[in-house]
């Protein structure tokens, strides 16, 4: 057996998560361009849905992803009318979001992207579900280096 087994692709935890996390985002493509959302517009807007106002830092922390990452989607995101970014009148090193009433009504019609999305696949549902969940936890026990 080589040292170097733990090298070879096949051996790799990461492979299989980027080879599916691109073929996820390949399959969204088509059903967010109806919206014009990029994927990290789509999910940034799925936190703004669910929480209609949010500190940058904390979305940041939401979504795994760093200021400078997100800041241009959310300046995208401003500029199609779907959000609004403000200074908190709390604190004005702080800033917030909050979705637009265009930001509210894509919310009723984008209702349909996660259906379409899950009816491409042609395995056992359940399976989706526990590979979720199994993500879930083991992306909450890795160490926060933030």
């Amino acid at each position: 057996m080589s040292d170097f087994e733990n090298l070879k692709l096949e051996n790799q935890i990461c492979f299989p998560l980027y080879a599916l996390s691109r073929k996820v985002i390949q399959l969204y493509k088509p059903l967010l361009d109806k919206y014009n959302l990029t994927y990290t517009q789509y999910i940034t807007m799925l936190v703004l849905w669910e929480k209609e106002n949010i500190s940058l830092k904390e979305l940041g922390k939401k979504l795994y992803l760093d200021s400078g990452t997100l800041s241009p989607v959310v300046k995208k995101l401003v500029k199609q009318g779907l959000v609004e970014k403000y200074r908190s009148q709390a604190d004005e090193r702080i800033v917030e979001l909050r979705l637009t009433a265009g930001g509210r009504e894509m919310k009723e019609d984008a209702v349909e992207i996660p259906e379409k999305l899950y009816s491409q696949f042609e395995g056992d549902p359940e399976t989706l579900v526990k590979l979720k969940n199994n993500l879930d936890q083991v992306l909450s026990q890795f160490k926060d280096e933030s």
